[in-house]
């Protein structure tokens, strides 16, 4: 497999990633596809009570995750499993997943995606919450589809 450009290493020391704010949750870009040359992105994402994406595949990309603090549960193969802290899950591109903050407190994860893009939709869709009056619902469905991300009824 070739990559869009090398990678060369890197040191991002604690709070110093790019915060990005979308959805209800909030995210720290600690590594980015301009870090890794293209070939992964990594976020740690805290995400509220109750919150979570719904049922959704990638088209591009593995995603893995790895709890560091709170209550979460993980949607796949059409059922929820709890998972501590230090737990870690991965799910290749294809498959239908979701997760919610099932706890009281705020939920951290350190996300990673293979390949890289997930700061660009990320992005882009906080965009679209900072617009007056809200998001258009249906542009954050466009865009999610413009990035090989789609979303199911499970």
């Amino acid at each position: 497999m070739s990559f869009a450009s090398p990678a060369t290493p890197v040191i991002v020391p604690p709070g110093s990633g790019q915060i990005v704010r979308a959805f209800g949750e909030e995210v720290e870009f600690v590594l980015t596809g301009a870090q890794t040359g293209e070939r992964m992105t990594q976020w740690i994402e805290t995400t509220p009570p109750g919150v979570g994406p719904p049922p959704h595949y990638h088209k591009d990309e593995d995603e893995n995750f790895h709890v560091l603090e709170g209550s979460v549960e993980f949607f796949h193969a059409g059922q929820w499993t709890a998972a501590a802290p230090g737990t870690t899950v991965f799910i290749p591109k294809g498959e239908v997943h979701a997760f919610r903050n099932s706890g009281a407190t705020p939920l951290k994860m350190l996300i990673t995606t293979m390949p890289s893009g997930f700061e660009t939709f990320f992005g882009r869709c906080a965009e679209e919450f900072a617009k007056p009056g809200g998001p258009d619902q249906q542009r954050l469905v466009e865009i999610a589809g413009e990035h090989g991300i789609h979303f199911v009824t499970p």
